[in-house]
């Protein structure tokens, strides 16, 4: 399968030509999250000829993904795969030549900036605002440029977040509170909406690689596609005076946490992240842990249910506890189960 016949329809594409394929072939990219956003992106990204595509993903397989995230089949989901490792093995079938760094992990404030080391773009396929903040401090402190992407019901928005140019904190200046913003529990999401802004993210991030954006014409793209309203809207620059990043050069969300709570977008669960990474004896835990109840793992995770909760352990020591969104609970059910 030659070079020439795979990417020939996109070499032909004006904008692109022969020196922007050769751009993409050389770029290293990260996209972070690999659920309905990520999945669109990655594939379009390494289907596109990316020579490099660095993933992370803290998140396992479930049926209720299939009716947006097109990666992944329900034997995946039956298997608990992680996202990642599904994820990857599916785009090594699309495309070969690409090489695909993908890792199950949380990206939080004690590993962005390695995670995001060595790469010249980033792509975001996340669905919660914490980490975003954090992505955005960390690519703004190593100077790499990103593109921010949501997607809610019908309706999603994307933006390209330079160096030099306005950051996500001039749009969003502070983290929204718990329970105010639509999630797509209670809001519901389609696959149009996750599939369109996906799309144009990738957009977005070839015309970065290939011919770079102009921080004075970035524009914050919003769709909703199911009343087909597109608006784009330009970004006042008082918003860079006053935003805390841009003006002052805070970098907020890079401290850490010896025991990182996350709620999870409409999943009534919380994330718990150790600082310390470790290497856990899963099969050890298998035998321990079925005190608490039925026990299910492999060589990723291990799933314990102890209704009404249910724990997911992660080799790392990362652990998901669903049935609560009360951060102290989590914890306390995670030391009572785990152990420190």
């Amino acid at each position: 399968m030659s070079e020439a016949d795979r990417y020939s329809r996109q070499v032909r594409f004006e904008p692109i030509g022969l020196d922007g394929q050769r751009k993409i072939a050389a770029a290293r990219v990260g996209v972070v999250g690999l659920g309905a956003l990520g999945g669109i992106e990655v594939e379009q990204l390494t289907r596109a000829g990316v020579g490099y595509v660095r993933a992370i993903d803290r998140d396992l397989v479930e049926v209720s993904n299939l009716q947006r995230q097109t990666l992944f089949t329900e034997e995946d989901a039956r298997s608990n795969l992680p996202k990642a490792v599904a994820a990857r093995r599916r785009l090594e079938q699309i495309n070969s030549d690409v090489v695909l760094d993908f890792t199950v992990d949380d990206l939080n404030p004690a590993n962005v900036e390695q995670w995001l080391d060595g790469l010249d773009l980033v792509v975001d396929g996340l669905d919660n605002f914490e980490t975003r903040f954090v992505l955005n401090d960390a690519c703004r402190k190593l100077g790499i440029p990103w593109v921010y992407a949501a997607a809610v019901g019908g309706y999603g928005l994307t933006m390209p977040v330079l160096s030099d140019g306005p950051c996500l904190r001039c749009v969003v200046d502070t983290l929204p509170a718990a329970g105010s913003s639509p999630t797509c529990d209670t809001a519901g999401v389609i696959a149009p909406a996750t599939g369109t802004i996906g799309s144009l993210a990738v957009a977005i991030a070839l015309r970065l690689l290939v011919s770079g954006i102009d921080p004075d014409s970035v524009r914050l793209t919003t769709i909703d596609v199911w009343t087909m309203r597109p608006q784009v809207v330009g970004i006042p620059s008082g918003l860079r005076d006053r935003c805390p990043l841009c003006s002052e050069g805070r970098m907020d969300y890079l401290a850490t946490d010896p025991l990182r709570t996350v709620q999870l977008c409409g999943r009534n669960a919380v994330q718990l992240i150790p600082s310390v990474r470790t290497d856990l004896d899963l099969d050890r835990l298998s035998r321990s842990l079925a005190v608490f109840g039925p026990v299910e793992w492999n060589e990723f995770l291990l799933k314990c249910s102890n209704p009404p909760y249910e724990l997911t352990l992660f080799k790392d020591g990362r652990a998901i506890v669903k049935g609560t969104e009360e951060p102290s609970l989590a914890r306390s059910l995670y030391s009572r189960m785990v152990g420190a």
